[in-house]
């Protein structure tokens, strides 16, 4: 279920929106995007993970890398509204 984001995370979801849209992007392409200390690009990623605006999944290429790509933003919002509605 996704949640509101914090100011500093949504600057940064909004980045990599601005990159990459709908598609499917790796850490390095990522942290290039974002300009940010590595660090802060794992944080980054881990909470939209658990904010519910972005996926992952294992690289068919390499099993050990990640591949990310940011939900669609009318799911975020449907699920987001049906959280305060319920509240």
């Amino acid at each position: 279920m996704a949640e509101i984001l914090p100011k500093w995370l949504m600057k940064r979801y909004l980045k990599l929106r601005h990159e990459f849209n709908n598609k499917k992007f790796n850490f390095k392409e990522a942290h290039e995007a974002l300009g940010d200390d590595s660090r802060i690009v794992n944080l980054c990623l881990s909470e939209l993970r658990k904010a519910g605006w972005l996926e992952s999944e294992k690289d068919q290429k390499d099993p050990r890398r990640k591949q990310y790509y940011l939900k669609n933003l009318e799911s975020v919002y449907k699920e987001i509204t049906e959280k305060v509605v319920r509240e």
